[in-house]
């Protein structure tokens, strides 16, 4: 499969899941809100999702499907097959146990993470509570997420790119049910657990279907599984200071008014639209195929791939930042402003949701950058960009918060992403296949070209246009075309060659 097909493929069920995620937010709004209990509820879907993506889909992935992807290669199918059964016990037995440890100690974990919360009753206690019952998720997506990844490296994308749909789906009717519930930060806590046990036994199907059989024997900590972890050291390092950034955010956040963690969540939802999207696009379809590139030693193929990755990313994701960042109102006014959610919050959704959108395009493209350096078996350059990133990010986050609040928090993150850009560039100079190629320069112009032009477009249309669903289509519908026509007279868009990297296997 290539490229640009496994793209479309993973992108496709992706934007799927954002669809029914879009559902499940607008749903969120109106019956939890943005208060007190909405706080801590996203506090405690934040904590499992932070070691799930430290262990499971950060270090854990870098490390394993690199290795499992040569072992295949190399070795055959049955050997690879057997070094996966193995980490899937290893996973088990390790993350059971730090389960165990997290659901009794979690009032300390929540004062930890949420010190703001400390002598908030309301909060704090509800904090800890949904944290108790959506903690066991972390178990349950690490082991899908190892699935994920093994069924990944055999080109099969699609299963897991659906799990999140049942993440969706099992929220949405989650709040359908809250009335049966205490709150509704109950009703989506169980929901959440709920979908990572449904999400297992879908992967665990469909790894089956693929000739995957796991055999659950005792876990045995060989070379390869410390390979592994060697390769994990830096790795949970550098995707823990990543995701770092995330709880210091809300740590700092914690310590703002009511309702400010909430403001955070709802404008990364939108944010995290296209950064899902094309971010875990290319980050799952691009890491098996250049590293099994670069196994073979395939140069030519391995800067290709990451010059067409690169180039698809940002034609998706300027537009789209550039979108966020001119009619930002119009999308949270129309999407989440009723029930609970009021004017007033929508208008502080609205300033987050900018400051988010400004660092969505070098977001996207580390994703890029980080997969070039983890398919050469390299885990300790984003590490050392990581820490740097996140120091700056505290400290600005700190700063402007003194002058536009929660804004200040997003306004950071966006600007710390165009750092960790900067900084990943100057780590790949010396990695011949992360140069950048005449082709991708020429696109880059043209895409930037394209993006203002629509912006331009968009501007002018939101200051005649009223605020409401119609409204928004309209706007969405000339962003589309605006952006669409001028990627294809500048020749941002090559018929062409789209063609080509879908036809071609």
């Amino acid at each position: 499969m290539k490229l640009a097909k496994a793209m479309a493929t993973v992108a496709g069920l992706t934007g799927l899941s954002r669809i029914f995620g879009f559902i499940r937010d607008i749903l969120t709004a109106a019956i939890l809100g943005a208060g007190p209990v909405g706080d801590a509820f996203f506090v405690a879907l934040k904590l499992p999702n932070f070691f799930r993506r430290v262990t499971a889909e950060g270090a854990f992935s870098v490390a394993f499907v690199p290795l499992y992807t040569e072992m295949a290669e190399k070795d055959g199918r049955e050997q690879a097959d057997a070094f996966a059964c193995n980490a899937f016990m290893v996973m088990l037995s390790i993350l059971s146990a730090v389960v165990l440890v997290g659901l009794g100690g979690m009032p300390w974990v929540i004062s930890a993470i949420a010190p703001g919360f400390i002598g908030d009753a309301v909060r704090f206690d509800a904090a800890v509570q949904f944290s108790r019952i959506t903690f066991p998720y972390l178990l349950l997506m690490s082991l899908t997420a190892l699935l994920g990844g093994v069924l990944n490296a055999r080109g099969r994308f699609a299963p897991f790119a659906f799990a999140p749909v049942l993440f969706n789906l099992c929220l949405i009717g989650a709040l359908l049910l809250s009335g049966y519930f205490e709150s509704a930060g109950y009703a989506l806590s169980f929901g959440v657990l709920l979908s990572g046990a449904l999400q297992l036994v879908w992967l665990l199907v469909a790894a089956r279907r693929a000739g995957v059989h796991l055999r659950f024997k005792r876990p045995v900590f060989d070379l390869k599984i410390k390979r592994v972890c060697k390769l994990m050291g830096p790795g949970v390092i550098g995707a823990g200071v990543m995701h770092i950034n995330l709880f210091a955010d809300m740590i700092i956040a914690s310590f703002l008014s009511a309702g400010s963690i909430s403001y955070l969540y709802y404008a990364d939802r939108l944010n995290q639209l296209p950064l899902g999207v094309v971010g875990i696009a290319v980050g799952t379809a691009l890491l098996p195929m250049l590293s099994k590139a670069l196994a073979k030693g395939d140069m030519e193929e391995s800067r290709d791939l990451f010059n067409r990755a690169l180039e698809m990313c940002l034609l998706l994701a300027l537009p789209a930042a550039a979108a966020l960042m001119v009619i930002p109102g119009e999308l949270i006014t129309v999407l989440f402003e009723r029930g609970r959610f009021d004017s007033a919050d929508s208008a502080a959704t609205t300033s987050v949701l900018q400051a988010y959108a400004l660092g969505l395009p070098a977001y996207i493209a580390i994703k890029v950058f980080s997969t070039a350096h983890w398919a050469r078996h390299d885990t300790a350059r984003p590490v050392k960009i990581s820490v740097v990133a996140t120091l700056l990010n505290i400290l600005l986050s700190l700063i402007l918060i003194r002058f536009i609040g929660v804004t200040g928090i997003a306004l950071a993150t966006g600007l710390t992403g165009w750092l960790q850009f900067v900084m990943h560039i100057r780590a790949l100079k010396d990695h011949e296949a992360a140069r950048f190629d005449a082709r991708f320069k020429r696109a880059v112009v043209r895409i930037v070209g394209s993006t203002v032009f629509m912006a331009l477009v968009l501007y002018c249309l939101a200051q005649f246009l009223p605020i409401g669903i119609w409204g928004l289509v309209v706007l969405i519908a000339a962003g589309l075309g605006s952006y669409g026509l001028a990627a294809v007279l500048s020749g941002a868009v090559d018929f062409q060659n789209v063609k080509q990297y879908f036809t071609k296997t």
